[in-house]
C-alpha cells in the first residue's frame, strides 16, 4: 500500500467535508484537484493499492498546518505528502492583520519537512506553488508578497531536492488567461473554478510522474 496525503487550505479542501449524499461518504476527496488525482490513480493503478487522504482545511495558514501536523499528517504514516499553502498567510494579514510574514512562512515550512523526515527519512513531497491572479479578492499590493512566497517554496524544493518536487502553478495560470478570461479559471483571484482545478491536476500529475511517484 502507498499512502498519499494532501495538506493545504481551501483550495485543497474544496468542500470535502460537506460533499456527500447519493451513496458518497462525507469527507472523502472533494471535487477539486485532490479528487481528480485520486480518481486518476485509483482508476488506473488498482494494483498499486493507493490509500489517498485529503486533509486540506479552509482558512489554513502555514502555522495552522504546523499545529495539526502530527494528528492530521504524521500519525497517518504517509509515503507522499502534497502541500499547497501560503495564500492565507497573505490574505489573513491584508484582511485582519493575522497573517504570517514571509521569513516565518519559510521557517515553519522547513520545520514541517524536517519533522516529517525525522519520522520517515524516505518520505517524498510535492510542494505546490501558491498562486493568484489580480482580481476579485486579490489586490495589486498582494502580488509582490505572493511572489516572495513562491520563491520560498521553490528554494525549499531545491534545498530538499532529494525528497521534494516543486509543482509550478503561477505560470500555469498566467498562460491560461491567454486562452480564456481570468474568471474562467478562478472564482475570485484565489479559488479555482473546475477548469482551474484541472490545470492544477495537470501540473501535479506531470511533476509526480517525473518524480517517479506515479
Amino acid at each position: 500500500m502507498k499512502t498519499l496525503l494532501f495538506m493545504g487550505d481551501s483550495i485543497t479542501d474544496c468542500g470535502r467535508v460537506t460533499c456527500g449524499g447519493a451513496g458518497y461518504p462525507v469527507g472523502l476527496f472533494g471535487p477539486g484537484y485532490p479528487g481528480l488525482i485520486a480518481s486518476k490513480l485509483l482508476g488506473e493503478q488498482p494494483e498499486a493499492d493507493w490509500k489517498i487522504i485529503n486533509n486540506g482545511i479552509s482558512g489554513n495558514r502555514i502555522v495552522d498546518l504546523y499545529a495539526r501536523w502530527k494528528g492530521d499528517c504524521l500519525n497517518l504514516k504517509p509515503d507522499f505528502i502534497s502541500i499547497l499553502i501560503g495564500i492565507n498567510d497573505t490574505w489573513h494579514e491584508k484582511a485582519r492583520q493575522n497573517g504570517v510574514e514571509v521569513p516565518r512562512y519559510d521557517k515553519f515550512y522547513r520545520m514541517l519537512l524536517d519533522w516529517s523526515l525525522e519520522a520517515n527519512p524516505e518520505m517524498k513531497f510535492l510542494l505546490l506553488e501558491p498562486f493568484a491572479l489580480q482580481f476579485g479578492a486579490v489586490a495589486e499590493d498582494w502580488m509582490g508578497e505572493i511572489a516572495e512566497r513562491q520563491a520560498v517554496v521553490r528554494k525549499i524544493a531545491q534545498d530538499y531536492a532529494s525528497r521534494c518536487t516543486f509543482v509550478p502553478l503561477q505560470s500555469v495560470f498566467d498562460e491560461a488567461v491567454k486562452r480564456a478570461p481570468q474568471e474562467y479559471w478562478l472564482v475570485d483571484g484565489v479559488h479555482p473554478q473546475p477548469a482551474g482545478h484541472q490545470l492544477i491536476f495537470n501540473a501535479w500529475m506531470e511533476a509526480a510522474r517525473k518524480a517517479g511517484i506515479c
